[in-house]
């Protein structure tokens, strides 16, 4: 076993509930009900009843709790004089999330600044990416998770956290759907998607310029979700992650027409000036590790 799936356990035990153990975590629910899963067969215990209204602690989760939050007081205490030792790096780390966030990775950095350097406040600021992006440029940020569709700044000092493909989608009886797309005829509906500077604008520009066309009407929109809204009204084409595109294609909201042949990448940036001040650097190094492994 491990210290993730201890501070997992703890966290359902506490909160009851899945869903709400995911949230405080930053993981997705898949992540967390495996990682007890993983708990319970390495223990060869049941640990939770599963019930309609949340996770119960069996007689046996209950006394495996008490050891367990012992365990993870003692793990703290112990980074804590180390951090003590070799000189505490301590203060708010601003942190900005844009775009697809990776739960996981972000889990993960809360988790490990936690454990190694318990004197670092985390303060989580959502937006799009360029509003991420901006406050690490202008400072009111120290760091950030955005997405890119083409190559970072060079100002910025990034780690790839994950990948993801764009989908080209439209509502169910829209467009025939051929071996391949007539771009031509396409482009004659209207396109949906943000036409400022985001990894869907990106995608969309590289596809107008990759097959020789250009939508003769483009409904501007600044937030996923309303994408998947109106292409499921049938208003036009639109451009979906891929998460979001395969959830609303499984449900019968759309259909797929054409997968992007770039990925996004999702990336933590900061700063390259401030990739040595203390508070960034101990941010930097969690990141890079998760990365790796």
């Amino acid at each position: 076993m491990d210290l993730h799936q201890l501070k997992t356990f703890v966290a359902v035990a506490r909160e009851r509930s899945i869903t709400r153990a995911s949230e405080q975590l930053h993981l997705s629910q898949p992540a967390v009900s495996a990682q007890v899963k993983a708990l319970e067969d390495e223990l060869g215990l049941l640990l939770f009843e599963r019930t309609p209204r949340g996770m119960n602690l069996t007689s046996e989760g209950e006394r495996i709790l008490a050891k367990s939050e012992r365990a993870l007081a003692a793990q703290q205490d112990l980074m804590a004089e180390a951090t003590r030792i070799k000189g505490q790096v301590g203060g708010k780390l601003q942190l900005g999330v844009g775009g697809s966030s990776n739960k996981e990775a972000i889990g993960y950095l809360f988790t490990l600044l936690a454990e190694r350097y318990p004197g670092v406040e985390v303060a989580l600021k959502h937006g799009s990416s360029q509003e991420v992006l901006a406050g690490v440029r202008n400072g009111s940020m120290d760091a950030c998770y955005y997405n890119e569709a083409d190559e970072p700044g060079q100002d910025l000092d990034t780690v790839e956290v994950s990948r993801f493909r764009i989908h080209l989608a439209a509502a169910p009886g829209v467009v025939a759907l051929p071996a391949s797309p007539d771009w031509r005829a396409l482009a004659e509906l209207p396109w949906i998607y943000p036409t400022s500077s985001t990894c869907c604008s990106h995608a969309a520009e590289a596809l107008f310029k990759q097959y020789q066309f250009r939508p003769q009407r483009v409904i501007s929109v600044d937030r996923g979700s309303v994408t998947r809204s109106l292409i499921a009204s049938g208003l036009g084409l639109g451009l979906l992650h891929a998460d979001a595109a395969k959830d609303a294609a499984a449900r019968g909201e759309v259909e797929l027409l054409h997968e992007m042949d770039r990925p996004v990448r999702i990336l933590f940036a900061v700063l390259a000036s401030r990739a040595q001040d203390p508070l960034v650097a101990a941010a930097s190094s969690v990141v890079r590790e998760g990365a790796r492994s």
